[in-house]
């Protein structure tokens, strides 16, 4: 296959990657490299030496040197630099300068601030000076309740600074979906907003916030931040401390040496069922993951200007919040990337000056389907690399990206998650870039794709799984007695192989496909496939705006496989554009994997990464009740869930009559 994209020499020889090999071979007789996949071996059989050259690399500081790199290689329960001391905050302003602001931040009604490393460093200082008047000490949660704002930037290193144990919630979440997550790690402090504002509308949020107070019995203090109170739009309740007060003062920023493993944050499993699984990540390893995904596979620097679309709900916004480990600018967004139209992200990546820009996969193909032309929006000049994530990029996508912004721009999807906070699998700068391929494992992460019997195969389609540790691994889940829930999630399969549940192909040249969720996968007359293949096949068509397959096994009969498909306006569902589905399927894939039935529905349900909710519609028409498998503040647009339900009650009454 001939490759879609090359970097230039030019590109090759400034890139941090290069860097980083040219820094290695210096400081070591015995270490050269011949190409990437001899580095990236090197980088997960002698782990002790790769992530301790990572510490050096990047400069990580501690008041006293770690006694070694890694203490027991095993899963769960490595043990990463012990003796080092360590803080997030400290590596962050180790890249304060006055020549570029670490955050430029907009919002839908066009409001815009640029704050410098100083006026950061100067919030983030008062604050953590208030959080320990308040009491708050190593350990302590905060829970934040926020939009993607600078403030939330501020509020998070300032707990990171402490020692606190920092947990957001974007507000759009309801007040069931965030004391479900809350009350699991009783914080002291909250932060919350009086509201947000989306597709052009305000949504005041005070009744929530006070819910949410009532029901958390171990809050001690209340910080309100208004987002919508200058507007008169709501009332701060009358404890609530002041945030302008909170970050006035001027003090020097004193963050506490914390233990390499000392929790950094909460994350959540997507909660699309069962309970949301509070994911404890630690602050050394974060810094050095991060370090590693964005300096080196992401080539992020002090020069760049780096934006991902996020919410606070979602990890890529702490990834976003990552770039000011490795010294980027930091361009956040608040509010819809299609509000009013799907061009409002590149103007504000042509404004803000963005050289990454980032997405979810199902944005950039809203805007293929919606005739969008970014450089027609904006002066995109300073843009030279494209990522995705989410979901795997289709290869139409790859297409519309190169046509519509040139083809200088390296296109770098990654693949990774809310688990370790980062990638598995992402770019590279240095090397080629194939159509529908992700570049190569990371550095760091001996990833395999692995047959039934636990064995490593190359080009086939296999589980995806780690067989070393990693520092950003989870430290553990908070209040997981016996770390059950823990094993239970990635180790259950593969005893002491980390199991990430996607289909996966590593190719012969040491790119990687992803097909998808591995328990969402189509199984038809024993054939397996992803059903990103499927959706691959039948997404190009101008007629299709969004598609979702689930494959239904019952015991003892036939297995049922129904599509349902989103039309593009207009668009009449008639025998010839059937009939053109099923045979794109059928040339894709195989016949076997042409569906049972076609539905028009009016939309798929995502959760608030974009994810396609396969699994629990795949639950609901196998008759478990919608409630119990589907969270509905987990998605980006529950309003889609009510034609399932109804189709599902149809669907079920018919199984039955029929025996």
């Amino acid at each position: 296959m001939k490759p879609f994209w090359e970097p230039t020499s030019e590109r090759k020889a400034n890139a941090r990657l290069s860097h980083y090999i040219q820094w290695l071979t210096e400081r070591s007789d015995n270490t050269a490299f011949s190409d990437y996949d001899s580095l990236w071996q090197w980088s997960v059989s002698d782990i002790e030496s790769f992530w301790g050259s990572v510490w050096e690399y990047f400069e990580v500081e501690s008041p006293e040197p770690y006694s070694s790199i890694l203490g027991n290689r095993k899963m769960p329960g490595a043990k990463w630099f012990q003796g080092a001391r360590v803080n997030y905050v400290k590596q962050v302003f180790r890249h304060a300068g006055s020549d570029r602001p670490a955050i430029a931040f907009e919002d839908e009604a066009g409001n815009r601030q640029h704050v410098s490393w100083s006026e950061l460093e100067q919030q983030v200082a008062s604050l953590a000076s208030s959080l320990r008047a308040m009491g708050v000490v190593e350990g302590d949660r905060v829970a934040a309740f926020l939009p993607n704002r600078p403030e939330t930037i501020v509020a998070f290193l300032a707990c990171a600074s402490v020692g606190a144990v920092w947990s957001v919630c974007s507000p759009d979440m309801g007040a069931i979906s965030v004391l479900d997550r809350f009350r699991q790690i009783e914080p002291k402090v909250l932060i919350a907003c009086d509201g947000y504002s989306y597709s052009g509308k305000i949504y005041d949020r005070s009744n929530v916030v006070k819910q949410i107070r009532e029901q958390l019995p171990s809050l001690q203090h209340f910080v309100s931040i208004p987002v919508l109170t200058a507007d008169g739009a709501s009332e701060t309740a009358e404890d609530a401390l002041d945030w302008h007060a909170l970050v006035a003062d001027s003090v020097e920023l004193q963050p506490e040496w914390l233990p390499f493993d000392h929790p950094l944050w909460i994350v959540y499993s997507s909660g699309t069922t069962g309970k949301p699984k509070p994911i404890v990540h630690g602050h050394g390893g974060i810094m050095l993951s991060m370090s590693v995904s964005l300096g080196l596979h992401n080539d992020l620097g002090p020069q760049d200007r780096y934006h991902w679309y996020s919410t606070t709900g979602w990890i890529m916004w702490n990834c976003q919040v990552g770039g000011l480990l490795v010294g980027s600018t930091v361009c956040i967004y608040d509010g819809n990337p299609g509000y009013p139209d799907l061009g409002r992200l590149w103007r504000f990546a042509g404004d803000t000056s963005v050289t990454l820009f980032g997405a979810g996969a199902a944005f950039y193909e809203s805007c293929l389907k919606a005739g969008i032309e970014p450089k027609k929006e904006a002066d995109l000049s300073k843009l030279r690399s494209i990522g995705s994530t989410g979901s795997p990029l289709a290869p139409d996508c790859y297409d519309w990206i190169q046509q519509q912004l040139g083809s200088d721009v390296w296109i770098a999807p990654m693949s990774g998650g809310t688990d370790l906070a980062g990638p598995f699998i992402g770019g590279n700068p240095t090397m080629p870039v194939y159509k529908g391929e992700m570049q190569c494992r990371v550095l760091g992460a001996a990833v395999h794709a692995f047959d039934d019997a636990g064995r490593p195969v190359i080009d086939e389609v296999g589980e995806l799984v780690c067989t070393e540790p990693m520092p950003c691994m989870p430290l553990y889940f908070w209040n997981d007695e016996g770390n059950q829930r823990y094993y239970s999630s990635y180790f259950d399969t593969f005893p002491g192989v980390w199991r990430h549940g996607d289909w996966m192909s590593i190719t012969l040249r040491g790119g990687v496909i992803i097909y998808g969720r591995s328990d969402a996968t189509i199984n038809r007359h024993g054939i397996r496939m992803g059903t990103s293949e499927l959706y691959q096949a039948i997404e190009v068509l101008p007629e299709i705006v969004d598609s979702l397959v689930v494959d239904l096994e019952f015991l003892g009969k036939q297995s049922y496989m129904p599509l349902f498909v989103v039309l593009k306006e207009g668009t009449v569902f008639d025998q010839s554009l059937r009939e053109e589905i099923k045979s794109r399927i059928r040339n894709a894939l195989t016949a076997r994997h042409v569906p049972s039935d076609i539905f028009v529905v009016p939309s798929v349900p995502r959760t608030l990464s974009g994810k396609k909710l396969e699994v629990p519609i795949k639950k609901v028409l196998l008759g478990q009740p919608l409630e119990q498998v589907v969270n509905r503040d987990s998605l980006a647009n529950p309003e889609s869930l009510e034609w399932y339900r109804k189709f599902a009650e149809r669907f079920l009454s018919q199984s039955q009559s029929q025996g």
